[in-house]
């Protein structure tokens, strides 16, 4: 079943819309970490307790390297979970609008819409092929 090329277009502009109403973003994993201090007599040194924290680190990759960065708690985190969650919406948003481009360039090349009226008719070559150019 194909899609008309109207409907594709329509899919292409509420992509876009969709694209400009994108609010701050960031890319990255978040972690909750829990750490021991080493006190013997801390409530961390029990068995069954996970330990100090949560801290929060958000790990990300920059020019091929991983980089960490702390997150203070509070507010700072929902704020950084919302802003991975709206990079990720990003993210699916221009790999839909890639695919939909793709779909409406192929539906132009079915439907004959894909050549401009200037390159329909080529011209002839001048020189043969066989021929070199000094």
């Amino acid at each position: 079943m194909t899609i008309s090329l109207q409907a594709l277009r329509d899919r292409r502009d509420q992509l876009a819309a969709s694209l400009a109403r994108v609010d701050d973003l960031r890319p990255g994993f978040l972690t909750a970490r829990f750490r021991k201090c080493g006190k013997p007599n801390c409530h961390c040194a029990q068995k069954d307790s996970p330990g100090h924290g949560p801290s929060y680190s958000l790990t990300h990759r920059v020019g091929g390297k991983t980089v960490t960065q702390v997150i203070p708690q509070g507010p700072a985190v929902e704020r950084a979970k919302a802003q991975i969650a709206e990079y990720r919406r990003f993210r699916n948003l221009v790999r839909e609008l890639i695919v939909v481009s793709e779909q409406i360039c192929s539906a132009q090349v079915r439907d004959g819409e894909g050549v401009p009226a200037s390159r329909a008719k080529k011209k002839p070559l001048r020189r043969s092929i066989g021929q070199r150019r000094r």
